[in-house]
Formats: structure tokens, sequence, C-alpha cells
């Protein structure tokens, strides 16, 4: 099935972006719901990937900072171009935005993800809700 990638109001659509962030990260994932829902995504940038027929299948985040996260994707889901899809959307968000330098928080499983997009570690590893993490970073050209 095809899917597509809009940009998401969080005013409108915070129930179907936090529905896919609640069933990766703190079902899936175990990530604790105070952590997960930090405040931020009231002033972010929300992504949303949809099938044809409207269903939320995954979703992105991006800051101010030029700092992409909240990336998840539905398990059924996973290994179909999605997240690249939401990544390099995300990416072209950010050049629209004038923000070059773009950072992520990239689980340790997931570097060689990012780096097929072009970012490189910028950290050692550090646990984020108990999941290891490295810094990444990514700049790109107006």
């Amino acid at each position: 099935m095809n899917f597509y990638i809009k940009t998401a109001d969080w005013q409108t659509e915070h129930t179907l972006i936090s529905a896919i962030r609640e069933y990766v990260f703190i079902q899936e994932q175990q990530v604790p719901a105070s952590l997960e829902w930090d405040g931020l995504d009231e002033t972010a940038l929300h992504l949303l990937a949809l099938t044809e027929d409207g269903r939320p299948i995954g979703c992105v985040r991006i800051l101010s900072d030029a700092s992409i996260g909240r990336m998840a994707v539905i398990k059924d889901w996973r290994n179909k171009g999605i997240g690249k899809a939401l990544l390099q959307a995300a990416i072209e968000t950010c050049r629209q935005n004038g923000w070059l330098d773009i950072h992520l928080s990239a689980q340790t499983h997931a570097i060689p993800f990012y780096e097929k997009s072009g970012f490189k570690i910028a950290s050692d590893e550090y646990m984020d809700a108990g999941i290891p993490h490295k810094a990444m970073k990514l700049h790109i050209s107006n």
C-alpha cells in the first residue's frame, strides 16, 4: 500500500501523532510517558505519514533549533521506506526554514539508517530513557 507525508498541525492532529508515539515509544520501547511528553510538541513542526486511506503510520517532529526527533513508524510499516521519506521531508523542512545545521539523537541501532542520509556521529554513546543513543549532525546547504 502507498503512503504520503504531510505537514501536521499539532492542535488539530495531536491525537494521530500521539497514538503513534504512544505505541512505538511508550508501549514498545518502554519510554516513560513523563519523558515522551516533554512539553515541546506545541511549538514544534510535525510531519505525519499516512496510508492512502488516511491511517497514521509514522511521524517526526522538528524543533526550531533544527533538532529532528520523535521519529516513529508503526511496526508493521517498518522497512517500507516510510522512515526514509519522513527523514528526507524533515531535512527539507529544515532547509526551507534556513536551519542548515541539523542535529538529532539517534538510538544506536538506528545509526546506519541516519548515516545513509549523510548524518555523522557527533558524540560518545549516552543513555536516554534507558536506551543507548549517540548525537548525530548534518550540515546542509541552502
